[in-house]
């Protein structure tokens, strides 16, 4: 991700409510569509995922997605597309990714390669060895 796409990310932060900045331009990172694939065990990396968004062997609620930023929301589900699922790709990804622990937000069902959104995630929840406070603190100047 460049600047100008992360200072647009602590602007929508900034503009929610309710929360934290910090918190909450986590909570945005985090629920982006890469992401959860990376987070659901469909991918080895993020680039990986992100790759795999771009060239639409990710669909949401049925509906091919190919924008890596896309925002997903609780009930979302997520799914490589059926014409890909036997590739061998997927095969090797899921060998590789079996150990990774899936985080409580999401249900993943490995056999079909699907999963949903079940909650958004907090910051208890994302793992990321972060402190948010200086990222607001650089931003806010």
């Amino acid at each position: 991700m460049l600047e100008k796409q992360f200072r647009s990310y602590f602007e929508r932060a900034k503009k929610i409510r309710t929360g934290i900045v910090g918190e909450n331009l986590l909570i945005l990172l985090e629920s982006r569509l890469d992401n959860v694939v990376y987070r659901m065990g469909l991918a080895r990396t993020r680039m990986e995922a992100r790759q795999l968004v771009s060239h639409k062997l990710i669909t949401v609620n049925g509906r091919k997605i190919n924008i890596p930023s896309y925002q997903v929301k609780p009930g979302d589900a997520i799914e490589v597309n059926p014409g890909k699922k036997s590739s061998s790709r997927f095969k090797d990804i899921l060998e590789t990714t079996h150990g990774r622990r899936v985080q409580p937000w999401l249900e993943v069902d490995t056999n079909n390669l699907s999963g949903k959104i079940v909650g958004m995630p907090t910051r208890e929840m994302i793992d990321t060895p972060i402190n948010e406070m200086f990222i607001v603190e650089l931003y806010s100047k």
